[in-house]
């Protein structure tokens, strides 16, 4: 099977069944994705035609000249035959940046979202006020929060907990990967139902949580890359009460958080004025977090 050629191409059969070079793999792979509706055909081709060879992003555009074999070419097709039928890349390169960094990723892992770097932002700015802040990491998957968080604040401890046996393996190996032998007593997960294991470790200065907030009457307006393969118990709240998880983590604060600490929640984009309500339903001053998009995506409320 050949890397495809545009249709309206006029190069022969041969030419489109090999690419000569990297430059040549990496204009025919953005032009397939393109043609299957990707939308950022340019960047996923670039990741998967640099996995394919070998290469990362930077070394692969200084290598533009240099000639590909047939083994290569297979490689590459066979990613980009993979991705054309929507499996996210971040499954098929094994990994996805996060805050600048690369975590291990793969099936029954949630995707590391850009939106939720702006937890880590927030977090960040709290941490300011606490000399060792404790951490608490609510369903922590593939540990990008928690990872992140002690890499950022050097003086932190973090406590992530993830009920999926799979998503804390992957947690343990970026743990492993992401942080120096002597800094990873800083960072602790558990595995089992995350509400009992955080009231057991309590505590804490901070919470981050980005829990399943998606409604199962929503899943039909999901990308497929996210309806088809990635962890539904990570994305949907139970039927009909898309802020189950998020009532119960206002409802826990008191446990959780040590006088003066706060929480900082992840939300759906039709979620915030809902979750809102919760908060002041409970005596707490909810405040919200615009992300880039300008989607109301973080509710922060404290504990007095």
């Amino acid at each position: 099977m050949a890397i495809p050629q545009p249709p309206d191409s006029t190069a022969g059969p041969a030419a489109a069944a090999t690419p000569r070079t990297a430059q040549e793999m990496l204009r025919l792979a953005r032009e397939f994705l393109a043609r299957r509706g990707i939308e950022e055909a340019r960047l996923e081709a670039e990741l998967l035609v640099a996995h394919a060879l070998g290469l990362d992003r930077l070394r692969l555009f200084l290598a533009l000249d240099r000639p590909i074999t047939p083994a290569e070419v297979d490689r590459a097709r066979d990613l980009l035959v993979r991705r054309g039928k929507r499996e996210p890349t971040a499954y098929i390169i094994g990994k996805k940046e996060f805050y600048g960094r690369p975590f291990q990723v793969g099936r029954g892992v949630l995707v590391p979202r850009p939106e939720t770097e702006l937890l880590v932002d927030r977090a960040r700015e709290l941490a300011r006020a606490h000399a060792r802040p404790r951490i608490a990491d609510l369903g922590t998957g593939s540990g990008c929060l928690a990872l992140t968080l002690a890499l950022e604040i050097e003086q932190a401890t973090v406590t992530a907990v993830e009920l999926s046996p799979a998503a804390l393996l992957c947690a343990r190996a970026n743990l492993e990967a992401l942080l120096p032998a002597e800094q990873r007593a800083r960072v602790v997960l558990l595995e089992g139902d995350g509400f009992e294991l955080l009231r057991a470790a309590a505590p804490f200065e901070i919470l981050v949580a980005n829990p399943p907030y998606v409604g199962r009457d929503e899943a039909a307006t999901l990308a497929p890359e996210v309806r088809d393969y990635e962890p539904g118990e990570a994305l949907f709240a139970p039927a009909g009460d898309p802020d189950h998880f998020a009532r119960r983590v206002l409802d826990e604060l008191a446990v959780w958080l040590a006088p003066g600490g706060t929480a900082l929640i992840e939300l759906g984009h039709r979620q915030a004025a809902r979750v809102r309500e919760l908060a002041r339903a409970r005596g707490l001053t909810p405040r919200l977090h615009k992300d880039l998009a300008g989607i109301e995506r973080v509710l922060e409320v404290a504990r007095a």
